[in-house]
């Protein structure tokens, strides 16, 4: 029978196989003509489908008509799908590593301190520099390798990240369950943009193949906005959220290494050094050093208490 910590790390695995999916299947919709508007619909009508029968059932449906659910849903479902998957069909899997899954925590302490003054630690402060520099050094390589320093791709992955960082600050001020934050994301998400979608938004549904809409619609409205999530909770829960955030932060950054060979995309002197830049930033591994620090110390108390 696994311990406690193994089974966190298998739940901190699969969220890092579908975090990283999800960066090359985003990817995946600009090559297979999947717009941002499809794939946003087709994700919440699935889940909706899935998870509405679940809270009937279970006669757990009052927390829906609260306004807590529907603001996140607004920010973390509707707004970030819009913008992080029209954002795929500018530029390629790696910047998305940069300027969404990098920016994220900084986008993060930004919300928290405008939103609810909550002061940034010597960490954030760290990271900031490190993060600033790395776009700093990495504008200024694509300025000399292409003429252009930022893209409109690169400005919606920035954007994504402010909304999913207001997310996230909420969501823990509000203190939701993982189930109800996620059910209510995505059903208040499916009751609002699938109307809209459906009368008044553009549809290209006819330029994708439909084993590719099949596809993208499973792994986006179950893994994604269902499995992701409450494995990604379960394994807060035996590690902590250091812990998991850290390693977990790894995945796009590993699936931007992969989305070189495997769908043929560059990698210029100036994606490397953001990569590399944005994730030291995000991952800050100083702090993993003072934790063993700090292990040792208690370790040698221990030991001369005996």
């Amino acid at each position: 029978m696994m311990t406690s910590r193994t089974q966190g790390y298998v739940f901190v695995a699969i969220t890092m196989c579908i975090w990283g999916g999800f960066t090359i299947t985003s990817r995946l919709n600009a090559l297979w003509h999947i717009s941002p508007w499809d794939i946003t619909a087709l994700r919440f009508s699935l889940a909706f489908c899935i998870l509405m029968p679940i809270l009937i059932y279970k006669k757990d449906t009052a927390f829906l008509w609260k306004k807590e659910p529907f603001i996140l849903a607004m920010l973390g479902g509707v707004t970030y799908c819009l913008t992080s998957y029209s954002a795929f069909h500018y530029v390629p899997a790696a910047h998305a590593a940069i300027f969404l899954n990098g920016c994220l925590p900084l986008c993060t302490a930004l919300a928290a301190y405008f939103l609810f003054k909550q002061p940034f630690d010597r960490h954030t402060w760290l990271s900031l520099s490190i993060m600033l520099s790395a776009i700093a050094a990495m504008s200024y390589l694509m300025y000399q390798e292409t003429g252009v320093a930022f893209s409109f791709g690169d400005a919606l992955f920035f954007l994504s990240a402010v909304w999913w960082g207001i997310f996230t600050v909420l969501l823990k001020q509000w203190k939701l369950s993982a189930w109800h934050s996620m059910a209510g994301v995505a059903i208040w998400s499916a009751l609002v943009y699938v109307p809209i979608y459906l009368l008044f938004l553009p549809k290209h549904l006819d330029q994708a193949t439909l084993p590719h809409l099949v596809m993208q619609t499973i792994f986006h409205g179950v893994f994604v906005v269902i499995v992701a999530t409450l494995a990604y909770v379960e394994a807060i829960k035996r590690l902590g959220a250091f812990q998991t955030g850290s390693i977990v932060t790894l995945a796009p950054f590993i699936a931007a290494i992969i989305a070189v060979p495997l769908l043929n995309e560059p990698l210029s002197l100036a994606i490397v050094c953001g990569l590399i830049g944005m994730g030291i930033g995000a991952l800050q591994p100083w702090r993993w050093l003072g934790r063993k620090d700090s292990l040792q110390a208690q370790l040698e108390q221990q030991k001369n208490k005996q």
